[in-house]
């Protein structure tokens, strides 16, 4: 998107070296969200190295200096859909062109990227200089230029039961299908025992 520039972590830490790197990401604060930022503190280095998720930081011109703003990571992960989901008849049948039919299990398995950390950075109301529906723009169409190299039409995450995210991803072409129960490690993070799962089609 026009005023925003997009940096790999993979390729910032390249760059940079690690001390560097993690001088940038120490700036980021998200008190809304503890998950969020502990990823991009402690984790999103790891992940990367280890390939188990790739850390994207989204970056906006401010007063002459270039600020982090937000940051998403990707992952790509095999989610299973029940046939009891409920989906529109029309994307159950786009849905079933890229999946696993599951006799047995009576549902749907498919490979698909995962949003599995979206973020704007609150510190110094860098947060003023994009909107949520912007950084989630940013990464769908991420999303959208790797499946132009590999194929696929669908993205998903998995979120909160809290009625403002549910309308914000709603309102970006997410549709919510199942919930899936938290792992004992989550629990003292999130305040509710699941997670709601989402799908967007491309």
């Amino acid at each position: 998107m026009d005023g925003f520039k997009v940096a790999n972590l993979d390729l910032l830490l390249e760059a940079t070296g690690e001390e560097g790197t993690k001088s940038i990401l120490a700036g980021y604060s998200c008190p809304l969200n503890e998950d969020i930022e502990d990823f991009l503190h402690n984790k999103a280095l790891v992940f990367a190295k280890q390939g188990l998720a790739k850390t994207h930081l989204v970056f906006a011109s401010y007063k002459g200096d270039t600020v982090l703003v937000g940051y998403f990571a990707l992952a790509n992960k095999t989610l299973f859909i029940h046939r009891s989901a409920s989906l529109s008849a029309r994307l159950r049948q786009r849905i079933k062109r890229f999946s696993r039919v599951l006799q047995d299990a009576n549902g749907y398995e498919i490979s698909a990227p995962l949003i599995a950390q979206l973020g704007k950075n609150y510190a110094n109301n860098y947060d003023s200089l994009i909107t949520g529906d912007e950084l989630l723009q940013i990464a769908c169409n991420k999303i959208k230029d790797i499946q132009l190299l590999m194929g696929g039409k669908i993205a998903y995450l998995e979120c909160e039961d809290k009625l403002g995210l549910l309308h914000f991803y709603e309102r970006n072409g997410f549709v919510p299908f199942d919930k899936r129960p938290l792992d004992p490690g989550d629990r003292k993070v999130f305040k509710s025992d699941h997670l709601v799962q989402m799908i967007r089609y491309f």
